[in-house]
């Protein structure tokens, strides 16, 4: 074999060995994420995302108050007070989420503060509307715990991969997961925990211990559904 030859052969060999460090670069990366605009959602994606998901938050919150329980967040705070003040759940809801607004322009953003607002308005109505939709529930305290906290989650997932929220911790939760990667399903369980706990001037303990339980459910939902870089559409 001729030394051109060889030098040839090395040059191939070498050329293939490059291809193959390329390719598993490649592989191990994974594939190009398509560009923004193709996974933007649209003007009716976004209606569609916030009517369903507030109806289903708020038609969990409506369970959780038809079962005289609790839960963590802001929310929490609005059905404990709702307990003692003579006014709507809905009315009490809004207001009490109203500080955190400031708190989301400051750190947010208008679009996800107005998107917020408007998320906490839309939730803040339903939950109005729902008792006089269905009217008054004897509902099993059980059931209701743990199906409230499931709708409940599932709306704040739904409102979350639309660049929105509910307020409050939900706020908190988002920013400690884009600045430190904390998961906001998990930074939201413990600030909820300690609201139910709060709870106990108020609510018998046992229910207090299966709100808990169901704090926790809900917020599970959210962290294994909602982590940094799965869902890429905006």
């Amino acid at each position: 074999m001729s030394v051109s030859t060889v030098k040839a052969a090395h040059r191939a060999a070498a050329g293939a060995g490059a291809g193959a460090v390329a390719a598993q670069g490649m592989t191990t990366a994974g594939p190009a994420a398509p560009p923004s605009s193709a996974i933007r959602h649209s003007l009716l994606e976004d209606m569609l995302g916030f009517l369903t998901g507030t109806f289903a938050a708020s038609l969990g919150l409506f369970l959780l108050k038809s079962s005289e329980a609790v839960t963590g967040g802001t929310a929490g705070l609005a059905l404990l007070l709702s307990y003692t003040v003579p006014l709507p759940f809905g009315v009490i809801f809004f207001v009490v989420n109203l500080p955190f607004f400031g708190l989301a322009v400051w750190k947010k953003g208008w679009n996800f503060a107005l998107r917020t607002g408007t998320a906490i308005f839309l939730v803040s109505v339903m939950a109005s509307l729902h008792p006089w939709a269905m009217g008054a529930l004897d509902i099993n305290p059980v059931y209701g715990v743990l199906a409230g906290n499931l709708l409940a989650g599932v709306g704040l997932l739904i409102l979350f991969r639309h660049q929105s929220s509910l307020g409050g911790f939900n706020i908190l939760a988002l920013l400690l997961q884009e600045k430190l990667k904390w998961r906001a399903g998990y930074v939201q369980m413990v600030l909820d925990v300690a609201i139910v706990l709060a709870a106990l001037a108020l609510v018998a303990p046992v229910m207090v211990l299966l709100s808990a339980a169901g704090a926790i459910l809900l917020n599970l939902v959210l962290a294994l559904n909602h982590r940094p870089g799965r869902y890429l559409a905006r």
